[in-house]
């Protein structure tokens, strides 16, 4: 008989010398410890399955903001693989966990790129997704990470657009402009379920609380003046990153995006970032061209599956 239950600060000994063995990305102890110390994960924030002897065959590591009174994240699930069903296990500790979690949460299962042609990371990846599916974290959209580093090059400014800041009310009409007709699912999703005005003002409230800088953020101008875009540079508690991007409707088609992605990249490098994260989903090849005509380059594949 397998239990479930979230971890207490005597099991962390236990919980951090597991070690998954798959190649899949995962969280180590320096990591988890880390991350713990800054309230980013916390035991009762950790479950764990023990079998009737009390030994642990599982561990999911559920991730949330410091200041947050809940997890909204599944950062690393693992179970023990001489368990005859690893699946069945797993889907019962996702679902044990998400049965205190308010709200939409998410689990993101880290892989390298190609891991379809790869068995051992298919198979890692397949007994996974099958649990976080079986759990109820079934809508699925599979992402591109990618990196910039200085060895890549700092994208010149052509002088196409001008960027100037603006007020939260000019930002919040053009994340609604921009979301018409993106190809980025989550926005997609979004607007469908909520509408435009609510998606774009949630949308850029997360922004808003994320690490990065109000100051950074910009809109982007043609030489006649029209807003033709923004760039909103960010960061997570690990890194800088790309935040969010976009060209208007009427403006699209004409190369802005490359000129704005570099405008991000611009501010970030000057600040003397060692490095720059972004994300876009597969489906979405526009914007990962333009990732790679900046220079960044395609680091892990993201299976992410919320509810």
């Amino acid at each position: 008989m397998i239990s479930y239950r979230p971890a207490t600060p005597a099991d962390l000994d236990r919980v951090t010398a597991w070690t998954v063995r798959e190649p899949i990305g995962w969280i180590d102890a320096g990591q988890f410890r880390k991350d713990l110390a800054e309230g980013m994960y916390r035991p009762q924030w950790t479950w764990i399955a023990e079998d009737g002897d009390g030994r642990m065959v599982g561990r999911a590591l559920w991730w949330g903001r410091a200041a947050a009174a809940h997890p909204v994240a599944l950062d690393c699930l693992d179970i023990d693989p001489l368990e005859p069903d690893r699946q069945a296990i797993a889907a019962a500790l996702i679902g044990a966990a998400l049965a205190g979690i308010p709200g939409s949460a998410q689990y993101t299962i880290k892989a390298a790129g190609g891991w379809r042609e790869d068995p051992p990371t298919a198979a890692a990846v397949g007994w996974r997704r099958a649990a976080a599916h079986a759990a109820g974290l079934s809508r699925e959209v599979e992402r591109l990470q990618f990196a910039w580093t200085p060895e890549a090059g700092v994208p010149a400014a052509t002088g196409a657009l001008r960027f100037a800041e603006a007020g939260d009310e000019e930002f919040l009409a053009v994340f609604e402009r921009i979301a018409e007709g993106s190809l980025d699912a989550q926005t997609r999703a979004s607007v469908a379920a909520k509408g435009p005005r609510q998606s774009a003002r949630e949308e850029m409230d997360f922004y808003l609380n994320a690490p990065g800088e109000r100051h950074w953020w910009r809109l982007a101008h043609t030489p006649g003046g029209q807003v033709a875009g923004m760039a909103i540079p960010s960061a997570t508690p690990y890194h800088v990153n790309v935040g969010y991007l976009g060209v208007v409707p009427q403006w699209r088609g004409r190369g802005y995006v490359d000129e704005i992605l570099g405008e991000i990249t611009r501010l970030h490098a000057a600040n003397g970032a060692p490095r720059i994260t972004a994300t876009t989903d597969l489906a979405n090849a526009p914007m990962a061209a333009a990732f790679r005509r900046a220079g960044y380059q395609v680091t892990e594949i993201r299976l992410n599956l919320a509810n």
